[in-house]
């Protein structure tokens, strides 16, 4: 008999993205998932502002976040949300994404925290903060193992790697912490890391999970904001992504923009033919599987031991 595991997502990302993260998750949990019966379950923190038509679209389909503790879950995955603030504490989920981090480590859940979700996790966790990057880092990246890791085992190399954010984290900073960093790059930093913990708890800076549309929809979104006056410069096509041909014509039109919400329609004919893939996949999955074969190895009561006392954090 397959082995069934139930995992949690709280989906914390943008309407605009938020089916598409559905999909890149439920694919890449299948395609890890080999010889595991893999069921996953959605739920939302309800502090994150929601449009009426993706509201309509959660509505049967997601659970409260709040209701995680009795739902039975073998492992959870949360994924970070586009940053109103520039203080993680000051976003409105805050308190209720505390308490979601605090849950993880008291009921000894196996976790993996995806972007601004680790970001927010190390700070509730061990008060390691993030730094804002000079400018967005957005791409596919070669990122290389910096310790051998079970969670690394089979896995291609190099890494490859979609970033997309604002912010990272300080590898001094993880490590005075206690986190082990698995792979990083020059240009990346830190990709992805965990801390030594009685349940699996991964971490990764970049987004995996991605499609390979999803930098490419991104972009979009950023030029569109820079034509519409929303943002200060214009930003740079993600790196390591389009093909050579598609990064001379959105230079072309990066040289020539000016402040003028028709011309989007020039970036994506730019990038009508271009059809990047999802080199990055192989690795993914690998990871996955990895992680998806701890939470099965904890199930067990084969993973390491729990902890005596959970710890105890102010709220």
């Amino acid at each position: 008999m397959r082995a069934h595991l139930v995992i949690g997502l709280v989906n914390n990302m943008p309407d605009g993205a938020l089916q598409a993260t559905e999909r890149q998750f439920e694919g890449l949990l299948a395609a890890a998932a080999g010889r595991l019966d893999v069921e996953l379950r959605l739920f939302s923190i309800a502090e994150v502002e929601r449009g009426e038509h993706a509201r309509a679209h959660m509505r049967g389909a997601y659970a409260d976040a709040a209701s995680l503790p009795a739902a039975g879950l073998d492992g959870l995955i949360v994924t970070g949300a586009e940053p109103r603030t520039t203080s993680l504490t000051d976003e409105t989920y805050w308190a209720s994404l505390a308490r979601l981090i605090d849950w993880t480590q008291d009921a000894q859940v196996p976790s993996l925290w995806s972007c601004l979700a680790a970001h927010a996790a190390v700070l509730r966790l061990d008060g390691v903060d993030r730094v804002q990057l000079h400018g967005k880092l957005s791409g596919v990246f070669a990122c290389e193992s910096a310790v051998g890791h079970p969670l690394l085992a089979d896995a291609p190399t190099p890494a490859l790697a979609p970033h997309s954010r604002l912010n990272g984290l300080v590898e001094a900073d993880l490590i005075a912490a206690g986190y082990q960093i698995l792979t990083r790059s020059e240009e990346v930093g830190v990709d992805a890391f965990v801390k030594p913990e009685p349940a699996p708890t991964l971490f990764f800076q970049g987004h995996p999970e991605y499609a390979a549309e999803a930098l490419q929809r991104e972009y979009l979104r950023d030029v569109a904001r820079f034509l519409r006056g929303e943002r200060a410069a214009h930003p740079p096509a993600p790196t390591g992504y389009f093909d050579a041909a598609t990064e001379r014509a959105l230079r072309g039109l990066a040289d020539t923009a000016r402040r003028d919400p028709s011309r989007i329609s020039d970036y994506a004919a730019a990038i009508e033919r271009s059809q990047p893939v999802a080199t990055w996949r192989p690795w993914a999955q690998g990871v996955y599987r990895n992680w998806l074969e701890a939470v099965r190895a904890h199930k067990a009561g084969r993973g390491p031991a729990l902890a005596a006392d959970a710890r105890k954090r102010a709220p």
